[in-house]
């Protein structure tokens, strides 16, 4: 417990410094708001009792002006402590929100493969949501109805120390129940969080892949795991729902009691002439006023079984450390880099290798084709080469210099990686392009369209650059936008460009304007081709086979050529393109 209050502190000093003068005015507009319900019931009281004592009309409607207008003033605290209070919990939430998604673009490709799109989505906007109202008020609410109890209770004091004694005895057992049962709650409402991710998760990747599901005739299989998603979520949701409506009913008891007690006690001193009949009113209405702050206290505590669930589960994610670690900075030379791996060893999985004691080497400006069947390896080289990954044991060296002693940021600068799947933004084509940099010209921009044969269709764009297209469905068709991917290593110019089967879904028509792309995206830098057909590795200098791993063969692409024992002469012979699929 006290571990998680000092996170709470954390929490809550973090977003809420910024905007401290919110939180003043916040807390004064409820304090104030306190102090006049305060005082009107005890108008109501020298209203009753003038009024059966025969006072004149005058001082009547007096006293109900000033408590009509004493309530108005409250109300118009209130709207404008809930205006300042929405602030306060807009400006927490979006500066929360926005940590959290900088920390998972942070994290490496390990957390995203074991976390769906869905349960990232649920901790980034459906956790920070519920601390809404942890940050705007939940503090200054508890301390003002905590003032607001502690007030009410003092006026009761000021009637009968009887009456205030009890009162007081019994309000503070209610709480300290109260108490109790949040606490026995939260574990409840911290599984329905954690469900909750789940099934988004589920239900986001099924809907990404709607048109394979359709296609494949599996739609009954997903709406069966939607039914088992839906049955194992319910038992959790009326678990935490009755969790809450236990503190709900509890709190309904309090107050009847409450109320019971202090009707007898006015009546009974009444009727030994100790108060009067506006008293009786005032000890009566000072102990409804009492339900008030209990229930709003209730509510807080309600919202806190909902607070620390989330706030356990966003600092869990917070927690979480990236597996790559920023280097010391190490310069990687500009122009075409030498690559070079030596006994390099990987796995996805502890106990499975997916490289196994791999070494090669690449001088400056160097073409290598790499072949193998489907999970032989050669997309995870690509994915140690950008430093998606880190090995599991040997080196990798870029430009002489050890990949992991250079910053991320420049590794990602100085490789340049085209896959057959193109990711557009739902972004401009300019901020498409170049990644959101500003620094380039729209001039260069242009230029590179030109020379990749995309000038037709730039000057077809009803914006030109400044035209959004709309991510997966921005109408480009699979061979334009593997261009616009070439596109973006022309402007980034690497010192390495990987193609990992660059233009396998392509027509033959576009497939021509990709290769010439090649051609030219190869001029002057050190290029790695990965490739399942033959003919797209013509243009290399060395050739390398993997198999389940391993380095099958390596060599000059004209030597293995010509060399009738080797594995490539082999695939050249049988002239079967699709043999390493």
């Amino acid at each position: 417990m006290p571990d998680l209050m000092r996170r709470y502190w954390q929490t809550l000093t973090k977003y809420l410094r910024p905007q401290w003068y919110r939180v003043v005015v916040l807390a004064l507009l409820l304090l104030t708001s306190t102090g006049l319900q305060l005082v009107n019931p005890q108008i109501l009281r020298t209203f009753i009792d003038q009024a059966l004592a025969g006072t004149g009309t005058e001082q009547l409607l007096s006293a109900a002006l000033l408590f009509i207008g004493l309530a108005l003033l409250n109300q118009v605290l209130l709207v404008g402590a809930t205006y300042v209070s929405e602030n306060v919990a807009w400006t927490a939430t979006n500066g929360l929100r926005a940590d959290l998604a900088e920390h998972c673009l942070k994290l490496d490709l390990s957390f995203h493969k074991s976390t769906t799109p869905g349960e990232i989505i649920e901790r980034i906007d459906g956790d920070v949501t519920t601390l809404s109202n942890f940050f705007s008020q939940f503090v200054i609410e508890i301390v003002s109805n905590f003032v607001l109890l502690v007030g009410v209770l003092i006026m009761l004091f000021q009637v009968d120390w009887h009456v205030g004694a009890i009162l007081s005895v019994f309000m503070l057992c209610g709480l300290l129940f109260l108490v109790r049962l949040e606490v026995l709650a939260v574990p409840y409402w911290g599984a329905l969080r954690e469900m909750t991710g789940k099934f988004y998760g589920f239900l986001g990747e099924e809907l990404s892949g709607t048109a394979d599901v359709r296609a494949n005739g599996a739609t009954g299989y997903v709406m069966r795991r939607l039914h088992e998603y839906l049955q194992s979520w319910f038992p959790i949701s009326r678990r935490a729902k009755l969790a809450g409506y236990s503190m709900w009913i509890a709190s309904l008891v309090v107050f009847a009691l409450n109320q019971v007690i202090a009707f007898g006690l006015g009546a009974y001193l009444w009727s030994l002439g100790s108060i009067t009949i506006g008293t009786v009113y005032l000890i009566y209405n000072y102990t409804e006023m009492l339900q008030n702050p209990i229930h709003r206290i209730r509510n807080q505590l309600e919202d806190l079984q909902l607070a620390s669930a989330s706030i356990q589960r966003i600092d869990e994610l917070l927690r979480t450390e990236p597996k790559l670690r920023d280097g010391q900075g190490s310069a990687l030379p500009r122009g075409p880099l030498s690559v070079e791996l030596e006994h390099v060893r990987f796995g996805y999985e502890a106990d499975t290798l997916a490289l196994d004691d791999v070494s090669f080497r690449l001088r400056p400006g160097e073409a290598l084709g790499l072949l193998g069947r489907t999970g032989s390896g050669k997309t995870t080289i690509a994915r140690l080469l950008v430093r998606l990954y880190d090995t599991s044991s040997g080196t990798i060296k870029l430009g002489g210099v050890p990949i992991h002693e250079c910053s991320l940021h420049d590794v990602r600068q100085q490789v340049g990686l085209v896959t057959q799947d193109v990711q557009l933004f739902e972004a401009s084509v300019r901020d498409n392009l170049t990644f959101f940099n500003p620094a380039i010209a729209d001039e260069r921009i242009i230029a590179v369209l030109e020379d990749l044969g995309l000038g037709g269709w730039y000057r077809a764009l009803p914006a030109g650059l400044d035209t959004v297209l709309e991510g997966a469905g921005s109408g480009v068709s699979g061979g334009q936008a593997q261009l616009l991917a070439f596109a973006r290593l022309f402007l980034l110019d690497p010192g390495l460009v990987i193609l990992d089967e660059a233009s396998s879904r392509l027509d033959p028509a576009t497939e021509q304007l990709v290769e010439r792309a090649i051609n030219k995206l190869l001029q002057g830098r050190t290029a790695i081709i990965i490739a399942h057909r033959l003919a797209t590795v013509e243009r290399v200098d060395h050739i390398m086979i993997l198999q389940r791993g391993q380095l099958l063969e390596y060599g000059e692409r004209e030597r293995l050529a010509s060399n009738p024992d080797s594995r490539f002469a082999n695939l050249l012979r049988t002239g079967l393109e699709e043999v390493l699929a």
